[in-house]
């Protein structure tokens, strides 16, 4: 199985790089768009240049939440990822797990996950990190009172064990075959027990949950919270009692400047080190002056349906409008050709991946039969919801356009990032665009918390209730043998692409612009800056 999905990788990189060559690309911010107010461009050109000066990014989107179990989103994860730390992490080109906060860990039984924690680590505020402090975490995680929007892939913990100072267990009540991949997840951050305390404590004198989290971020990572102004930008400074390698620059701004062609000037100009997203069209522009990283990823875009909703309740509809899009058409021409049609829930590079399912294509007779069999062959009247991200916008556009020719009436209604996550929490929607990169780069992170009721008002916002996909999804959880694994998801994304509580639209390759002497700069398959190495170059 490793072999088959390095294959995979190497071959969607390729397709990537072809594509690339052609002049084409195209981006979307998976689970993010943009905030609305801009700041000042005022980081002077000698400051930047400065050896163990500020490194400054722009990006469309500011943070929702800085508290590691809140807002399960792209933009609020790219900055805790400098803030906190997980116990392993995943990496993405070898496909395995690596350690982080924990050193070393083993199966003592098919239900018992033993990690040894690496000593000598303290929370920024100088609280020790120890098995204690990720106990008080997981438990506050699984706290339904806590709310967190990063719950599902945590879910079939039942039980966290101090078995000394270094070394805690992990249980679940039935085999969980992705728990090592789940505590990757920026859900499985640690935050300073002290933190949680004063959460709780205020949360019992009538305060809002997460609320004093989110203004204390304390985690062991490379960098910590000096200053957010929100609208504006967040400032982190380096932790200079890091327990790893130090980061050679002072500190970190995450500006948010939603207007993509002032990020590309700042990027020109020497106002900016980093900047994201690059517009697919903007990308010839900025490589003459900078670099542009064109970074395949485990996202997914897509049109969602309120399937609790009329006439979104019926699949024949649902089907037809899936049918109806022209994804070909939307990847040329608003994502200038880069990245990868979608034709079902699942990433190329994501484990469980199978092209050995009915895909979801573009046919437009067929669409109308769908509709007529739905007893609605004179079409309707509804409204498509996005975010305020240019391509999602464009998407909506070419979708209305495209809804006429099955006599369907669309509005399009455009929301500020926040307000769209929670008005589609709700499902006061019709159909809305989004954009999901499923962290721990399993079948399990990608499809149980878009598609399985239990996650209905948190990340399933198509509001999608069936039991047999419920049934298929816990399955995939517990079972061990890779092999009846992918056959279980394979079912599961039949059943998804036929039912069609989503039409799949691309696989987005992320375009990050920064600056020539900026070097040590990634992004990660998810999406999430890598700033650690990063070193500016005089």
């Amino acid at each position: 199985m490793k072999l088959n999905r390095l294959w995979i990788l190497l071959t969607f990189s390729f397709l990537l790089l072809l594509t690339a060559c052609s002049g084409d690309e195209g981006t979307t911010q998976e689970n993010s768009t943009d905030t609305n107010n801009e700041p000042a461009s005022n980081t002077s050109t000698e400051n930047l240049n400065a050896q163990g000066g500020e490194l400054v990014i722009e990006v469309l989107s500011e943070a929702v939440e800085l508290d590691p179990h809140g807002s399960n989103d792209i933009p609020s994860s790219n900055v805790q990822r400098n803030i906190f730390e997980t116990l392993v992490v995943r990496n993405f080109e070898t496909g395995e797990i690596e350690p982080l906060l924990a050193e070393s860990w083993e199966y003592i039984d098919e239900l018992t996950l033993q990690l040894k924690l690496r000593q000598g680590v303290k929370f920024h505020d100088g609280t020790d990190f120890n098995a204690e402090a990720v106990k008080v975490n997981l438990v506050r995680l699984l706290d339904p009172n806590i709310a967190s929007p990063r719950l599902s892939n945590f879910e079939p913990i039942t039980e966290i064990v101090v078995m000394d100072d270094y070394t805690i267990q992990i249980k679940t009540e039935k085999p969980y075959g992705p728990l090592l991949f789940a505590l990757t997840h920026p859900g499985g951050n640690i935050m300073s027990p002290a933190v949680i305390e004063e959460d709780y404590k205020r949360m019992e004198n009538g305060g809002e949950a997460r609320a004093y989290g989110n203004e204390n971020p304390i985690g062991t990572g490379f960098l910590k919270l000096d200053k957010w102004t929100p609208g504006q930008e967040i400032r982190l400074v380096k932790n200079t009692e890091y327990w790893g390698e130090q980061v050679t620059y002072d500190s970190a701004v995450f500006k948010t400047v939603p207007e993509s062609a002032t990020r590309a000037a700042d990027l020109e100009a020497g106002y900016a080190h980093i900047i994201d997203p690059v517009q697919p069209t903007e990308v010839p522009l900025v490589e003459g002056y900078a670099q542009v990283l064109k970074q395949p990823s485990v996202s997914i875009s897509y049109l969602g349906f309120n399937t609790e909703k009329e006439p979104f309740n019926n699949p024949k509809v649902r089907q037809a409008i899936a049918k109806a899009l022209d994804r070909e058409a939307i990847i040329k021409g608003v994502y200038d050709g880069f990245g990868v049609q979608a034709f079902g829930p699942l990433s190329p590079m994501v484990w469980g991946y199978t092209e050995d399912v009915t895909k979801q294509d573009t046919n437009i007779e067929e669409a109308k039969a769908l509709l007529a069999e739905a007893g609605l062959a004179d079409g309707f009247k509804t409204a498509i919801w996005t975010n305020d991200n240019p391509q999602r916008q464009q998407i909506a556009v070419i979708l209305q356009e495209t809804l006429k020719q099955l006599k369907i009436d669309a509005t399009i209604e455009v929301m500020e990032w926040g307000a769209y996550l929670e008005k589609t929490s709700k499902g006061d929607h019709d159909m809305f665009m989004l954009g999901w990169a499923p962290s721990t780069g399993d079948a399990d992170g990608a499809i149980y918390p878009l598609f399985h009721s239990s996650d209905i008002g948190n990340n399933n916002r198509t509001r999608y209730n069936n039991a047999k996909l419920d049934e298929l999804l816990e399955l995939g959880r517990i079972e061990t043998d890779e092999t009846i694994r992918a056959d279980i998801y394979k079912q599961a994304q039949e059943m998804i692409n036929t039912e069609a509580p989503a039409a799949f639209i691309h696989h987005q390759a992320y375009l990050t612009g920064y600056a020539n002497n900026v070097t040590g700069f990634s992004v990660d398959a998810t999406g999430i800056y890598q700033i650690h190495n990063v070193q500016i170059n005089q």
